[in-house]
């Protein structure tokens, strides 16, 4: 239900395939109602979209995300735009909670893609004109770009999430399960007035998993950080880790519940109390953890969206 319409009619809210729930909360957010269109396909698979009401001069918001089955998304996205752009519409932003191929930024190894940069190509050269996304893998992404990106950071909502639940102070550390999130951690101790412990996980000659405990954890409440869970694997091992060196108990946050095949199975197993993703990937019709709390992006999203289109700083929404 919409508490109150917004004044402009020129700013028009779009949603696909990947995430109506979330497309919904913050069109009611915005102060309006999702616009017609229909996504449907040919026998063959090919994508047919059509948009059912004029968007003519427009400032067109199209919610997104890229995940699972992330190739169908993407092309169901880049052929919006195109429609978008055919209808006239002023400005095309797209806002893409969940950022498929972003962990693909970087050859690693000899002849691999910058997928990465690849998806950013196709959506500018498709017409997008500007990007609003949420958390994206690494912030270096936004410089992938020749159009405008804002990247919404979700530590705010975990910190204000942890805060009501009273878990702040000197009794918690905030820990990075892997030597890569160190940064992010960081951000969500200093919101929690805790203290930072890292996980340092290898894997030795024999193929044994190592690992050890960077910091004082012992008897202390540990909350685990990354930016998205996709086997479980890495939080599972980090939790066995965490509590076999004397930690009290482990929580888990995460930007993206991506849960992929066998997520849910090795989650169960893991010695975590609970885990809280954001509502950025849709899970209707997935077998969810009893212990999973998600937490919601709606607000901070759509007050992005008005910000954007009143031409008013972003900077508030970066602050608990």
């Amino acid at each position: 239900m919409i508490i109150e319409s917004y004044k402009d009619p020129s700013l028009k809210i779009f949603s696909l395939n990947s995430n109506k729930p979330l497309a919904e909360k913050i069109a009611n957010v915005v102060g309006t109602q999702l616009g017609k269109s229909s996504v449907k396909q040919f026998s063959d698979g090919e994508i047919q979209i059509n948009i059912e009401e004029s968007i003519r001069g427009d400032h067109v918001y199209v919610i997104q995300s890229t995940n699972y089955p992330v190739n169908d998304h993407l092309l169901e996205l880049l052929i919006m735009i195109d429609a978008l752009k055919r209808a006239s519409a002023k400005t095309i932003n797209i806002v893409m909670p969940y950022y498929g191929y972003g962990r693909q930024d970087r050859t690693a190894k000899p002849r691999e893609p910058i997928t990465a940069k690849l998806v950013a190509n196709l959506l500018q050269k498709a017409g997008a004109t500007r990007m609003l996304m949420l958390d994206l893998h690494t912030v270096q992404l936004q410089g992938f770009f020749d159009i405008p990106v804002d990247n919404l950071f979700t530590m705010p909502l975990f910190a204000q999430h942890y805060q009501d639940c009273g878990l702040s102070g000197e009794d918690v550390v905030v820990v990075s399960p892997k030597n890569s999130g160190v940064g992010r951690a960081r951000v969500l101790s200093e919101y929690l007035d805790a203290t930072l412990a890292i996980v340092d996980q290898s894997i030795d000659e024999h193929g044994e998993k190592l690992g050890s405990v960077i910091g004082n954890i012992q008897g202390k409440t540990c909350i685990m950080v990354d930016d998205m869970i996709n086997t479980g694997e890495t939080l599972a091992s980090a939790a066995t880790i965490l509590m076999d060196n004397g930690a009290k108990a482990v929580y888990a946050c995460a930007s993206h519940g991506l849960f992929s095949n066998g997520a849910t199975r090795i989650l169960k197993e893991a010695p975590i109390k609970k885990i809280c993703v954001t509502d950025s990937i849709d899970f209707t019709g997935k077998e969810q953890l009893v212990n999973l709390e998600v937490i919601t992006s709606s607000e901070l999203i759509g007050k992005g969206i008005k910000g954007i289109h009143e031409n008013k700083p972003l900077s508030p929404l970066f602050k608990l």
